[in-house]
């Protein structure tokens, strides 16, 4: 009687709703205070043409006399700078808005393609198996066992400096992350009785991947792009510093790292400074957010 009482715990739901969602992520006041600082971020990068006194890409509008002027000083057209000046004449308020939008849509961009390939070649080679599997498996092998930075240095080298070549560099760096988070949860949905089902009802190949496999994988892809657009950004701003990244005429915040670096012992410290506090509050709010996003989704830690 007493085994007959017994309850068998279900296996966790796999799908949240949108208010549930919220609920459980608002319970961490670190990690929504972290959300609300990625969005506020987001809002102020893109409406930087708004928001900056100064163009710092129009080299009409920069004057050398305004160069490495100090935080609160103003320029010789009367527009007041808020954090200095670079070398250039660069306000730096408006260098690190745009600076933000370059980094923003160098990391979204690429984490976008990346996921979208090695979220592909990780679905066919669940799905499939056997030689494709082996094939496409060892190609994730081969691209993990080097080190990212080095394989971004080496394509860079080749393909010449600009923010089309940055993005492609870290397409081809990070889809086999991707393509093996894919590949391991599908090998587990695809021995589940509906996608038998779909098999059975003879639809084709790309309606069973993407329409009744990938909704199902789609959670740890979310998480992993949350981190990946954090590493995407630091990468980018890793090339830049040592400048094969961006070009100098449209810097993001790595390049003006990289400008005011050479500054930082003759006392002209927010050349490089407030660039860096603007690439670290970036990444850790972003990191912060992504982390909180992955204890949400996954069923297990919920």
């Amino acid at each position: 009687m007493a085994e007959a009482n017994m309850v068998i715990p279900s296996t966790p739901q796999r799908s949240l709703g949108l208010r549930q969602f919220l609920q459980l992520y608002a319970r961490s006041k670190s990690a929504l205070v972290a959300a609300l600082l990625v969005g506020l971020i987001i809002i102020v990068a893109f409406a930087a043409p708004l928001l900056a006194p100064q163009n710092p890409y129009d080299l009409q509008q920069l004057s050398i006399i305004d160069g490495q002027l100090a935080p609160g000083a103003q320029s010789s057209t009367g527009i007041p700078f808020w954090l200095g000046s670079d070398d250039q004449g660069r306000d730096m308020l408006s260098a690190i808005l745009y600076g933000l939008r370059i980094s923003l849509g160098v990391g979204f961009v690429s984490v976008f393609c990346a996921a979208i390939i090695g979220g592909s070649l990780g679905l066919l080679a669940a799905y499939r198996g056997g030689k494709t599997d082996a094939l496409i498996m060892r190609l994730v092998d081969l691209q993990l066992s080097f080190p990212a930075i080095l394989v971004a240095l080496m394509l860079l080298a080749f393909l010449g400096k600009g923010i089309g070549n940055v993005v492609l560099a870290l397409v081809i760096v990070e889809w086999a992350t991707y393509a093996r988070a894919t590949r391991s949860t599908a090998l587990v949905e695809s021995k589940k009785g509906y996608i038998e089902a779909v098999v059975c009802l003879g639809l084709p190949l790309h309606r069973i991947l993407f329409r009744h496999l990938l909704p199902q994988c789609m959670p740890p892809l979310i998480v992993i792009s949350t981190v990946q657009i954090a590493r995407a950004i630091a990468l980018e701003a890793t090339l830049s510093f040592l400048g094969l990244g961006v070009p100098v005429t449209e810097p993001s915040l790595g390049m003006l790292i990289a400008n005011g670096y050479q500054y930082m012992l003759s006392g002209e410290y927010w050349i490089c400074f407030y660039p860096g506090i603007a690439l670290m509050v970036t990444i850790v709010a972003i990191n912060m957010a992504g982390d909180r996003l992955r204890d949400v989704l996954n069923p297990w830690t919920r």
